[in-house]
């Protein structure tokens, strides 16, 4: 009996250590807000704020988003606004595929909730040290169709992450 404690005991302590290792030392900032009944409306965007004190570093954006079986479509346009401590702001149009050829939902997992890790844009330096705000919202229309998709099913989290580049 006690060799399996002392067996057990090693196990866990190579788990721990495992699980450590995993944990990125380049993750500068990593959040995520849930969306109510999985619904992402389009009068509603998803905001971070965040504080940049490096301006030399470059660095990977990514907006992260979790899908389920309910998200209708292959693709998903998003527009991002990104405002600077000087006052500066940066909009940008955006579209993603979802699916592959064939309808499957793109995206790690699974059960029917897939991680999209979208990138956002890469290499970036922050030219200036001090609290950054970035506003996603979904811009989705249907084929032929001039108005907005005001409820989008299916997005069940929106999350924003930084990563400094090696």
């Amino acid at each position: 009996m006690e060799t399996i404690i002392k067996k057990n005991k090693k196990l866990l302590i190579l788990v721990f250590i495992g699980c450590i290792s995993c944990v990125s030392d380049n993750q500068i900032f990593d959040e995520y807000q849930t969306l109510e009944n999985a619904i992402w409306e389009a009068d509603k965007p998803v905001e971070f704020y965040f504080s940049i004190t490096d301006t030399i570093s470059k660095n990977n954006l990514f907006i992260n988003l979790r899908n389920n079986n309910k998200y209708p479509y292959s693709n998903l346009y998003i527009i991002t606004q990104l405002d600077f401590p000087d006052g500066n702001r940066i909009v940008d149009t955006l579209q993603y595929a979802m699916t592959d050829t064939k309808g499957n939902f793109l995206g790690a997992g699974f059960t029917e909730i897939k991680e999209n890790k979208l990138f956002y844009k890469e290499q970036k330096v922050f030219p200036v040290p001090g609290e950054y705000h970035i506003s996603i919202r979904q811009a989705m229309r249907k084929n032929g169709e001039i108005t907005q998709i005001k409820k989008l099913e299916g997005v069940s989290d929106i999350g924003f992450r930084i990563e400094k580049t090696k």
